[in-house]
């Protein structure tokens, strides 16, 4: 989610191995976003920090939204870690990612890397999790990361239900050499693949997972900085520092504590306050005329990262009152986005053109051409020539706990300007429950949704999210040729060729129109005046690894 100098737009600039290679050195570039960047790190301590409700237990391949991952992220080390500051990817339990065709990778492992629980990561521990999580009777929701695994197909179930059983569950794609050696083969030539393999859905998992996975989902064990302590649901996520932690970034707090907020406006005042040290959310209301800087003085930060907002429309399935693309391109038009950026963010926020976020490589301007341009005469033409919307009313429904209200209570209104049809904005309880009602298909009508890239890449702004199937393709959207167009991308050597072919990919969402782009983001962070070396990572997270004491 990322930078102010572009830095994170490194991954399909250059080959994906050359890159690891190249970010070994340590590279620090990129805009700095600290609350003192040149305090020195103060060893020990604790703090508190703005949580949320994760959907699922904490179980890396089921997770895959921001409220668990943020947890998931800070207790586990994967082969890759995204740089802090600029995403781009550095070795970290990997010493090497090698491969002469980007077909067949041998990953070589770092020696001396531990569990939580004591035990060493070992080759094993990769390439038996990502079976597991491949294994289509696990229903895991990231097992589709997996599908460019050689054999990743013979390890899913023949029906829905699950009735028949996959041919196995080992990927052919994946062998153990030797304690810290396995190769991985992929089906088509898959040129960024070492870049994606810092993503939550790729960490390894401790021998003792696999003996029972559901108590892990509540107390779960990784290699990273920081170890699991407790979690009390609704209330607040403990972790404590991993003192065995073998990686480069390692913690200086002794504990941290994700304190689980209903309402977005509570934590930004007991930041205020100093009763909460971190915030990674600033209400709307503090944006007006830039007022969180007055309540927060010196004690707070910005900068543009790879997120974007936007509205999935519920499947067909669920809803065919959205199903004709006019009807969906109408309602894009009809949305006046620079007018809500203004006025709700405060031009904090830069309305959306496309499918890509702009800070990855790739980007390209005006995908999404006249239909992401506020025009109501047009919107109500386009709407008129589908035969009009058949439903009683409009909903675009939002989670409650944290700041969407204000802002699709605004779109709502300029769709019904626009349109001449009814549209309200429908609040859900929390997060958790609001994930739980899209990923289960029971949502209808328009949803608010968002996407914060797993990897700095252009392939993960697209084909995570609109590929049939894929993990995080909430409204079901499925087009062949879309399909066609990303793994042809995928399997280019050359990062301009595959960059035109997402390009080309891109172009058919803006036909489709399964998703309404809003606007990219920018993330702004308040704390207390206890703590420093606050960072916002590329990704728009805080690193905790630097956060510490005055």
């Amino acid at each position: 989610m990322r930078g102010t100098a572009r830095t994170a737009a490194l991954v399909a600039g250059v080959s994906a191995v050359a890159l690891l290679a190249a970010a070994c050195g340590g590279n620090n570039g990129g805009s700095s976003s600290s609350s003192s960047s040149s305090a020195a790190a103060k060893t020990g301590g604790s703090v508190t920090v703005h949580g949320c409700n994760p959907q699922n237990p904490l179980v890396p391949s089921n997770t895959n939204e921001t409220c668990g991952g943020n947890v998931i992220d800070a207790i586990t080390a994967k082969l890759v870690h995204y740089n802090a500051q600029t995403g781009a990817p550095e070795n970290d339990i990997a010493d090497k990612i090698a491969t002469t065709d980007n077909q067949n990778f041998t990953v070589t492992l770092k020696h001396g890397y531990k569990f939580q629980d004591g035990t060493e990561v070992k080759a094993k521990n990769f390439v038996d999790a990502w079976n597991w999580a491949a294994y289509g009777p696990n229903a895991q929701q990231n097992s589709y990361f997996f599908q460019p695994i050689d054999g990743f197909n013979d390890t899913q179930c023949a029906d829905a239900a699950c009735k028949t059983k996959p041919k196995t569950d080992k990927m052919s794609g994946l062998v153990v050499k030797d304690d810290y050696t396995f190769t991985i083969k992929t089906t088509d030539k898959v040129s960024n693949l070492p870049v994606r393999l810092g993503y939550t859905a790729f960490a390894p998992l401790p021998d003792s997972f696999f003996s029972d996975p559901k108590a892990f989902g509540e107390h779960p064990i990784g290699a990273g900085p920081f170890s699991f302590v407790s979690w009390t649901k609704n209330t607040e996520i403990k972790l404590a520092k991993f003192k065995d932690y073998a990686g480069k970034w390692p913690a200086h707090l002794d504990n941290v504590t994700f304190k689980i907020y209903q309402d977005e406006n509570a934590a930004y005042n007991d930041v205020i306050a100093n009763q909460l040290d971190v915030t990674d959310s600033v209400p709307t209301s503090a944006m007006i005329d830039d007022k969180y800087k007055t309540d927060l003085p010196n004690r707070n930060s910005q900068r543009p990262v790879g997120v974007i907002q936007t509205i999935t429309f519920a499947p067909t399935s669920v809803d065919p009152n959205y199903a004709n693309p006019k009807i969906r391109q109408a309602i894009s038009e009809a949305i006046d986005r620079k007018t809500i950026v203004k006025q709700i963010f405060n031009n904090t926020r830069v309305p959306a053109t496309g499918w890509v976020s702009p800070v990855v490589d790739g980007y390209k301007a005006n995908a999404c051409g006249q239909y992401c341009v506020y025009d109501p005469a047009k919107a109500k033409a386009l709407l008129d020539e589908a035969g009009g919307f058949k439903g009683s009313k409009m909903t675009l429904s939002y989670n409650a706990d944290s700041s969407h209200k204000a802002w699709t209570e605004a779109t709502c209104n300029s769709i019904k300007s626009a349109l001449g049809v009814d549209c309200v904005a429908t609040p859900v309880v929390d997060f958790a429950t609001f994930r739980s009602l899209i990923t289960a298909h029971k949502m209808k009508g328009m949803f608010r949704t968002g996407w914060q890239m797993d990897y700095p890449s252009i392939e993960d702004f697209l084909a995570p999210l609109y590929e049939t199937k894929a993990s995080s393709n909430d409204g079901d959207y499925s087009n062949p040729a879309f399909d066609k167009l990303i793994q042809e991308a995928a399997a280019q050597t050359d990062p301009a060729q595959a960059n035109a072919k997402y390009q080309q990919a891109e172009a058919i969402l803006a036909t489709d129109m399964p998703v309404i782009p809003m606007w990219y983001s920018t993330a702004t962070f308040g704390w207390s005046n206890k703590v420093t070396n606050v960072k916002i990572t590329a990704f728009g997270t805080i690193d905790l690894a630097s956060l510490s004491l005055k």
